[in-house]
């Protein structure tokens, strides 16, 4: 059987099968048809519509790609726009790459289950567009990449597969950004991606969601870390959405290699997340590390992280913090699992309030109550992720200020 058709055969065998965790979405209320192809004038973003440019720069994606070294936009369902501006970083439609590169047959659903659940047997049977990004053996990216996924039209699901690369000795950034039409209310995003960290190699993805307050959202990754390397994994949510589930998956294969996931989500009210991570340590001297940071201002909220130790002499840590705004709820539910002797794991988890004492502390200062606060959330969203580039710390600061507003 082609390799194909074995895809197709497990994916309609799992066409009605439920997530693992997380609501279940009904994928018949949403169109999955494909639109009119978008056409960018000159090819060049700057041209789109004012409003339609703030949307994207919320999710990352600046159209002026100053200190950007590719870029990959999407419209509804097919590619846009798509470049790399760096040698030795590549820079693909996944279906253009299908089509013309036989190598990306190697990384496609490697990974990643087709058969795990519906949503992942939706991406395949209906696969729309999606990127792959890879930096060639022994590249450094001066500026990462800039990929966007944008929903135009309204009460469609959008299915994209996206393959990310970093060969051996190879240094790769990118700033992967969701977002949504501002006239657009309701939709249904699928996403699988796959992430391969080669020998000695070194990828930090951060991942930004400016979604609307209707739009349901079903991510599945997988990541696949070798020898020596780094996978750094960011995951920005500072704007309403109707639900996400995601539950992204690293393997850590080869000795030393480290995977470090970081969260910031920010749940308003009607919202539902059901997020978080998981990590096999599955070499010895592997080092995995989960830091998240929520605040429900009303809305739903699950963290999840699971660090697994299967070897001895590896170290594994969990952190999750909340914080209560204007009630909702926070359930945070951390797993340690150690298989044999020698692992060193740990976890702490903090679900809580702003201290009235810290409010009268910097009102005393000259602030008032708003603004006491608003610092306070700042501070508290504000996460050491070690050796992130200035450009992407940049841009998770960016984010974070500007969605201030809406989270008080």
């Amino acid at each position: 059987m082609h390799i194909n058709e074995q895809f197709e055969l497990k994916a309609k065998e799992a066409i009605h099968k439920k997530g693992a965790i997380g609501p279940d979405v009904d994928l018949s209320t949403f169109d999955p048809t494909p639109s009119p192809h978008f056409e960018m004038v000159d090819d060049d973003l700057r041209n789109l519509p004012r409003e339609e440019q703030e949307r994207l720069l919320m999710a990352g994606l600046d159209v002026t790609e100053k200190e950007r070294g590719g870029t990959f936009l999407q419209m509804n369902d097919h590619a846009v726009h798509c470049h790399s501006s760096q040698e030795g970083i590549e820079v693909l439609s996944i279906q253009k790459a299908l089509a013309e590169q036989p190598w990306v047959r190697d990384y496609y659903w490697k990974l990643a289950d087709v058969g795990a659940d519906k949503y992942t047997a939706a991406a395949q049977l209906g696969l729309h567009d999606g990127y792959v990004i890879r930096s060639l053996p022994g590249s450094k990216s001066v500026y990462p990449v800039q990929a966007c996924l944008y929903m135009h039209k309204d009460g469609m699901q959008q299915n994209v597969h996206n393959i990310i690369v970093a060969e051996e000795d190879s240094e790769l950034h990118i700033i992967s950004g969701c977002a949504t039409a501002p006239h657009l209310k309701r939709g249904l995003h699928v996403g699988i991606s796959e992430f391969f960290v080669k020998k000695n190699a070194k990828l930090t993805f951060t991942m930004i969601h400016n979604w609307a307050e209707e739009v349901m959202v079903r991510p599945r990754s997988v990541a696949r870390v070798e020898e020596g390397g780094l996978f750094i994994n960011n995951y920005i949510s500072m704007k309403p959405v109707r639900s996400v589930q995601m539950y992204p998956t690293t393997h850590l294969v080869g000795e030393d290699a480290v995977a470090r996931f970081y969260s910031i989500v920010v749940g308003s009210p009607g919202s539902e997340y059901d997020l978080g991570g998981r990590i096999f340590l599955k070499a010895k001297g592997t080092r995995a590390e989960i830091v998240a940071r929520a605040i429900s201002n009303g809305g739903k909220m699950i963290a999840r992280g699971h660090l697994i130790g299967e070897v001895p002499e590896i170290k594994a840590h969990l952190e999750c913090k909340g914080l209560l705004l204007n009630g909702g709820l926070i359930h945070a539910i951390p797993e340690l699992e150690g298989h044999v002797d020698g692992v060193e794991m740990s976890h702490e988890a903090a679900v809580g309030k702003i201290a009235q004492e810290e409010i009268s502390y910097l009102m005393s200062r000259g602030l008032n109550e708003e603004e006491a606060t608003s610092t306070i959330v700042r501070g508290f969203l504000s996460v050491d992720i070690p050796g992130l580039p200035p450009q992407l710390q940049a841009e998770i600061d960016r984010v974070i200020e500007e969605s201030d507003k809406d989270v008080m």
